[in-house]
């Protein structure tokens, strides 16, 4: 079953180096870090897969929410 799972991605900087952080209030336990954008929401994407699957195997957790008729989705294009 797909489910709608809203990522928030934090930017940080420390010396000079970026990172990113990504959590969801959709899943529980749901943290993601990396240096690339990208490979945050890859790896955030992996791990919520991953949480889901075990959250549906206990029906005690929350409800997963399914995918909406009509949604909105931050699509971030390099210009």
């Amino acid at each position: 079953m797909k489910t709608f799972v809203d990522l928030k991605i934090e930017k940080f900087e420390e010396d000079g180096e970026v990172y990113f952080v990504a959590t969801s209030d959709d899943v529980q336990w749901l943290v993601a870090q990396w240096d690339t954008l990208e490979e945050t929401i890859e790896i955030a994407y992996d791990i919520a897969k991953d949480l889901l699957h075990e959250q549906q195997k206990d029906r005690k957790k929350s409800p997963l929410k399914r995918i909406p008729q009509i949604f909105s989705y931050s699509l971030m294009v390099e210009a």
